[in-house]
């Protein structure tokens, strides 16, 4: 079996077991974490950070997890609600005033949380992301590809700049900076929206499945209305040294399971992790509040959304392309996160799901 890294409760062997088992089915690298009670119960990792598998994974390498930044970025937007600074039924225009035009004059904040506002598309160049207020304008001028609120719609690039810009305008700093000193700094947390050039050793960059190469492509995975003018973003743009300058929050936070893992435990620990409050409970649980219930128009799925994250039944959370995860487990005060820079295809991978039903075994344990 591929070695393991790193330290785990005895009650939780089923979890580096799992990572093992996957790093032997020929994944290059990864790592996974199980925070209960705010503390961890599994923090492990294994196998390379390259392509060539020359380097080994370290405790602190860390890989860009796409779409589990989003959790981080809501859970800014939560904070600042929950302090009375935002307001989640107001029109956007009231933070964002350039943003009322165009049909978008009713787009509420909650709308941009749960994937509702109707801009789900990214349609400039991908260099334009790397300029937020080109990118911020741009948005800002587009019209709701439906009626905001009567649908819903994976905003899988757009979210990040159009909450960013709200959290910007409310306090005056990027999402990342806000991130940085009011939820990462105060946790200890590894994590990063916008990298600096100091952790560019530390980046295990993307590995495409193994039958595409740094060209392979995110898609949604198989609306029926998928639209042809999305800019599609390939695994050699999130590898550049321009996708991790500049702030993302939607798609390019670097971090590993042990960051992701212990940002998400505020959520399942009802705010406070470590003796550290962020969020009072009622703030957490307005993440549960289901703002949409039925199929998501660029996912072609049944999925139900609440204020930026994805509801499944009893947990919540997220996960990314390429296979990272995390899932919050509020009434176990659990919470999974798997972060890997290795991608399968997507139809062919449950590794996150692994893990979380491997964590369960443990959880069950604890709790008996």
């Amino acid at each position: 079996m591929a070695a393991i890294q790193g330290s785990y409760d005895d009650l939780f062997t089923a979890v580096p077991r799992a990572l093992s088992a996957l790093l032997d089915e020929g994944d290059a690298g990864a790592s996974v974490a199980v925070f209960v009670d705010g503390e961890p119960v599994v923090d492990v990792w294994g196998g390379f950070a390259d392509a060539d598998r020359t380097i080994p994974w370290q405790r602190d390498t860390i890989t860009n997890t796409w779409s589990v930044t989003k959790t981080m970025t809501a859970l800014c937007a939560l904070v600042l609600a929950d302090r009375g600074e935002l307001d989640l039924d107001a029109p956007v225009g009231r933070y964002w005033p350039g943003f009322a035009r165009a049909g978008k004059e009713k787009v509420l904040v909650r709308h941009l949380l749960a994937h509702t506002a109707g801009l789900p598309d990214w349609d400039g160049p991908i260099e334009e992301l790397y300029d937020w207020p080109s990118a911020t304008a741009r948005l800002a001028a587009q019209t709701p590809q439906w009626e905001p609120g009567s649908a819903a719609g994976y905003h899988s690039l757009t979210q990040g700049f159009l909450v960013g810009e709200v959290v910007r305008r409310i306090t005056g700093r990027s999402l990342g900076e806000f991130f940085a000193q009011e939820v990462a700094g105060p946790l200890g947390a590894d994590f990063h929206i916008g990298l600096a050039a100091e952790h560019d050793h530390r980046v295990a960059p993307t590995i495409p499945p193994p039958s595409q190469d740094e060209d392979y492509a995110a898609s949604a995975p198989g609306g029926k209305a998928t639209p042809s003018a999305a800019t599609r973003v390939r695994v050699r743009d999130g590898n550049s040294v321009a996708w991790r300058r500049e702030e993302i929050p939607a798609a390019n936070g670097f971090g590993n399971a042990r960051s992701v893992g212990l940002v998400q435990s505020v959520m399942a620990c009802a705010g406070a992790v470590r003796g550290t409050r962020l969020l009072s409970r009622a703030g957490c649980d307005l993440a549960r509040q289901e703002q949409f219930s039925g199929e998501d128009r660029l996912l072609g799925t049944p999925m139900r959304w609440g204020l930026g994250y994805g509801l499944f039944d009893s947990i919540y959370g997220w996960g990314g392309w390429g296979g990272s995860l995390v899932v919050i487990e509020p009434e176990g005060r659990m919470t999974v996160a798997y972060v890997t820079h290795q991608m399968r295809e997507p139809a062919a991978d449950n590794r996150g799901l692994e893990m979380v039903m491997a964590a369960y075994d443990g959880l069950k344990g604890l709790r008996a």
